[in-house]
């Protein structure tokens, strides 16, 4: 099989010649080694090989997100402001809404030349205030049309070595991502009708733009990202119901309506929250994170839940960093064993993450080997 007929033959729950293995965020096609931006952490003659092996022997599921074309001008540009700075080895970037005369909205995010991530170093919402104000803010009309290009261009770019997955956020993750964790968790708990207007201030715009994506990108994977806000510890199991079935499930359904895959994104404990999930009519679920970063088994999903959702991932980021390669292979065994265990429509080896640092060290390098390489003799 080709790597595209693997994936999407794991996608649609049909025979495969052996389980795809993907390297998540990595896909060799978007890591660009001669970007001379000191902040491309890619550059570094460590990452090469891995590059190399990625593009060359990975199923590959190439991230894409869509945005809209002839839309309407932002109601905000007139009142946000942004201001980037530079300090030895981190950019800074200061973003600012005049919500009123009085009131003022700020968010502060930070990036090292070394480590590939963003960190929010002060968050635009602080407290109830400040939910109230960005509630009264004017809102951007829809319209416009769904800019396909860039997928039509990466599938064309991957041929048979992979697909596009369309990715995007659902209605919880664009509120919580407002807040920092602790604020974002009380006002969350205690004021779940100021919240919902939060989330259904994201959700209306979002319905009409994903129903228009899946319309004109029809049969691609989906990511959908965010419903781990709303898992334990964070908040009770109730809560995924009222923050995330509510609103996914709508956003699925039309996926679903154009022949799309709409996988769920949900780091972290899912044990109490898998029925929720099966509920919103998900066909995929990742990363699946083996305990102790997770709370089930990975056989256990299968045997509950592999006929609804292909299941993506069961391999640990800080194992493929940390473990000696002869333990780490055990690892990959176990998961394929268990993800690929009874009746289901597929399992695809993934890691849960990858790493950001600009030195990718040896025993990184080895354990990603390792992967292909017992994935290529697997049966």
């Amino acid at each position: 099989m080709t790597r595209y007929e693997r994936l999407m033959a794991s996608i649609k729950g049909k025979e495969v010649d052996r389980p795809p293995v993907c390297f998540y965020e990595l896909n060799g096609l978007d890591e660009n080694p001669n970007d001379t931006d000191p902040f491309n952490i890619f550059s570094d003659p460590s990452w090469k090989p891995l590059l190399d092996l990625t593009k060359e022997k990975t199923d590959r599921i190439v991230m894409r997100g869509v945005p809209f074309k002839n839309a309407p001008e932002d109601s905000l540009k007139y009142i946000t402001q942004i201001d980037t700075k530079i300090e030895g080895n981190s950019k800074f970037t200061t973003l600012t809404i005049q919500a009123t005369k009085k009131h003022i909205l700020k968010t502060v995010s930070r990036r090292d030349k070394d480590v590939n991530t963003n960190w929010t170093i002060e968050p635009l919402l602080k407290n109830t205030d400040d939910v109230n104000a960005y509630l009264q803010l004017p809102k951007t009309p829809f319209g416009g049309e769904p800019d396909i290009s860039e997928v039509l261009k990466t599938e064309k770019l991957l041929g048979n070595t992979g697909i596009a997955m369309i990715d995007t956020p659902d209605p919880l993750c664009y509120a919580a991502s407002l807040f920092a964790m602790q604020d974002y968790i009380v006002i969350a708990f205690s004021y779940p009708d100021l919240f919902h207007k939060l989330l259904e201030r994201f959700a209306e715009k979002l319905y009409l733009e994903i129903e228009m994506i899946a319309k004109n990108l029809p049969g691609r994977l989906w990511r959908i990202y965010g419903p781990e806000y709303a898992s334990t510890p964070y908040l009770p199991p109730n809560f995924f119901n009222e923050y995330v079935v509510k609103y996914d499930r709508v956003l699925i359904d039309k996926i679903l309506k154009f022949a799309g895959y709409p996988r769920m994104h949900s780091h972290g404990n899912l044990k109490d929250i898998l029925n929720e999930i099966s509920a919103t009519g998900c066909t995929g679920l990742d990363p699946i994170e083996p305990p102790p970063q997770g709370d089930v088994e990975l056989s256990y999903v299968r045997e509950k839940y592999g006929m609804q959702m292909t299941l993506f991932g069961n391999i640990e980021i800080r194992d493929i960093e940390n473990l000696p390669t002869e333990e780490f292979e055990k690892k990959i065994i176990t998961a394929l064993q268990q993800g690929t265990k009874g009746k289901g429509r597929g399992f695809v080896l993934m890691p849960t993450a990858c790493p950001y640092g600009r030195k990718l060290p040896s025993l990184t390098l080895k354990n990603y080997e390792k992967m292909i390489e017992v994935i290529e003799k697997w049966k």
